[in-house]
């Protein structure tokens, strides 16, 4: 069974790590990690294909890497198939981003999976990726990506 905390747990380290206020939750289901960073003063929109949803901005669409970027943080709890989307998408907007993955997308088992996301993010040009793990039942490990400082190199 699911933990019931994990929304709002993932929204607090969210909100402890990122000072993000416009935040775009990809395969956000029906809209629980919105509400959570809503009562914490974000601006949340949740991308996901379901009809029924919590009253929150919400766009019932795919999630494509030509969506228009008006975000300042990209995340996806449970994304399922949507997550090396969220990596792809903030690497091209410089974005940082925050996962917490589940299934993957190609079968992959958890923990190569895992180790391939956050491969997938430093070949994409983040300068940080970080794992931590919430304090919940489940899948409860966090990958985290912030881009690198404009016109700051990284040592070689």
């Amino acid at each position: 069974m699911a933990d019931k905390r994990r929304f709002d747990l993932f929204a607090q380290l969210l909100a402890d790590r990122f000072p993000a206020p416009r935040v775009f939750d990809i395969a956000g289901g029906q809209g629980k990690l919105n509400e959570a960073l809503t009562r914490l003063g974000r601006d949340v929109t949740t991308f996901d294909l379901r009809h029924k949803h919590l009253p929150v901005k919400y766009a019932q669409r795919l999630f494509t890497l030509d969506e228009p970027c008006a975000c300042d943080l990209v995340v996806g709890l449970h994304a399922d198939g949507a997550t090396r989307i969220i990596i792809e998408y903030a690497a091209k907007h410089g974005l940082p981003f925050a996962v917490v993955p589940c299934c993957s997308d190609n079968s992959m088992p958890y923990n190569p999976w895992m180790r391939f996301l956050a491969e997938l993010a430093r070949e994409k040009g983040f300068s940080t990726v970080e794992e931590v793990t919430l304090p919940m039942e489940g899948r409860a490990r966090v990958l985290l990506g912030v881009p690198p400082v404009e016109g700051v190199r990284s040592a070689p």
